[in-house]
């Protein structure tokens, strides 16, 4: 009987082990993917010179004309010569691979951006890592993407782009990366979801991963099990874990080429502010579903209203393809080409009726063409060029309709970029005044800068509220 008992426990124990064996082996080995593809992923340093503002430019009065001693004190230890902190150098580090054996290198703009020197540094097979001097090809801020270049005698490896469309949720995926300062770093998870919008831009859609992604991975390549590029890391959620994010390489593919070939990245536009469909408002227009994107309003002389296009129609379709809410309209249109002819299906008075439009062409406060800013610079008193903010930059921003100010572009060694204004920021108000025009604003500027010699402007970057004081007259 004990004999019998001890044949059970070890048929029982063999089981088990066979089981974990077998569970082992089901799950993919990533040493191959690494190895292969290490060596297409590149380490990527920037730096840029920024000015902050000094103690007396936020406390006015009570920092001026000080005691000889305590003025002594804030030059040296406050770095506040003329109400500025002497220029420093700030740093950023990141990710991103070769797309070519001729050194053309894929990144985030984010990585890159107003940058004044760029640098690369290969890590091949052979353990010796190589940095270049990288040229910024160009960029583009809405989708948040760069491409860069470096020259080499040599082919470089190289990773080519697959079909995110195809992916499926729950399938393997590779991150390679730089979290942290460490090269090369491989972490690997699954496809968690697709199709996600985390509003960090108009065209959100990006890809949800639980591969360890972290701050440095930005730029770096998310691959499938073919070593396809499927997804450019970029995102995370500070406070979560096993959640950061892709651009998808469908998406990236398109853009990337157009800034190679040196084309103006152009996008579809027709001229109408939009929101979600809700159930109540889905029930109360009498559709079976909440889907589709409300238009709140058709601007004047946009390409909608050339059409025929009505507020409150609800668009549940571009060219035949079903749009799920305001943001898949948003890359509907846009990814066409303006000039070009499409068709919309509205909702309107409980029908469905198509709506030909001509498309126009979205206008961008940034362009990809050779690295260059777009938009007329101002050289007035402050040195920026501004526009009103759009309709999806305002719901993003959570900003109120009136104010709100797009700096598009900054004017070298002008006050406002002493004053380390860039491009993107949003003015909210000047002299605590709320802004919503440059009109406004400049009215602002010259009948309460010009008197005082300096304007206190309150903006808003990536979702943080700030102060910049500009000291006019130079």
């Amino acid at each position: 009987m004990v004999l019998k008992h001890f044949f059970v426990a070890i048929t029982a124990v063999v089981v088990l082990i066979a089981a974990q064996l077998s569970s082992a082996a089901d799950l993919p080995d990533f040493s191959s993917l690494a190895s292969q593809s290490g060596p297409a992923v590149v380490n990527i340093g920037s730096e840029r010179t920024v000015t902050t503002a000094g103690p007396d430019e936020f406390f006015g009065e009570m920092f001026r004309n000080l005691p000889p001693g305590l003025e002594k004190f804030f030059d040296q230890f406050g770095g506040m010569r003329g109400g500025k902190r002497p220029p420093s150098k700030q740093k950023s580090l990141g990710s991103g691979f070769l797309i070519s054996s001729d050194g053309y290198i894929v990144t985030n703009n984010h990585v890159v951006a107003d940058a004044d020197v760029i640098r690369v540094t290969l890590d091949q097979n052979s353990g010796k890592s190589e940095t270049f001097s990288a040229k910024l090809i160009g960029a583009d801020a809405e989708t948040d993407l760069a491409l860069l270049k470096i020259d080499t005698p040599k082919a470089l490896p190289f990773l080519a782009f697959g079909n995110s469309d195809a992916l499926k949720v729950g399938e393997w995926l590779l991150a390679i990366g730089n979290p942290f300062g460490l090269d090369h770093t491989v972490t690997a998870g699954i496809l968690s979801a697709k199709n996600r919008n985390i509003h960090a831009g108009p065209f959100d859609n990006f890809l949800q991963t639980d591969a360890s992604i972290n701050p440095g991975n930005s730029g770096g390549p998310l691959l499938n099990m073919a070593g396809q590029v499927i997804g450019i890391n970029t995102a995370i959620i500070a406070s979560g874990q096993g959640i950061g994010f892709a651009i998808p390489s469908n998406m990236a593919a398109k853009i990337i080429e157009q800034i190679k070939s040196g084309k103006k990245i152009s996008r579809g536009w027709i001229g109408v502010a939009i929101q979600d469909v809700d159930e109540n408002t889905a029930k109360a227009l009498g559709l079976k579903e909440a889907k589709g994107a409300l238009v709140g309003n058709v601007m004047d002389g946009e390409p909608a209203a050339q059409a025929g296009m009505k507020d409150g129609d609800i668009i549940l379709a571009v060219d035949g393809n079903d749009i799920e809410d305001s943001s898949a309209l948003l890359r509907a249109i846009a990814d066409k080409t303006p000039g070009s002819r499409t068709v919309v299906t509205v909702w309107r008075d409980g029908k469905k009726h198509d709506v030909t439009i001509t498309l126009g062409e979205r206008k961008s406060s940034q362009t990809a063409d050779r690295g260059e800013k777009n938009g007329k610079k101002d050289d007035g008193l402050l040195g920026i060029s501004v526009r009103p903010l759009k309709d999806e930059e305002r719901r993003a921003a959570k900003i109120e309709k009136n104010e709100g100010l797009y700096v598009v572009s900054v004017t070298p060694d002008k006050p406002a970029a002493e004053a380390d204004l860039r491009p993107g920021d949003i003015i909210l108000k000047a002299n605590q005044k709320s802004v919503n025009s440059a009109a406004a604003l400049s009215k602002i500027v010259e009948e309460e800068g010009s008197k005082r010699g300096a304007i206190l402007l309150q903006i808003s970057r990536h979702g943080e509220t700030y102060f910049r004081t500009l000291t006019l007259g130079k």
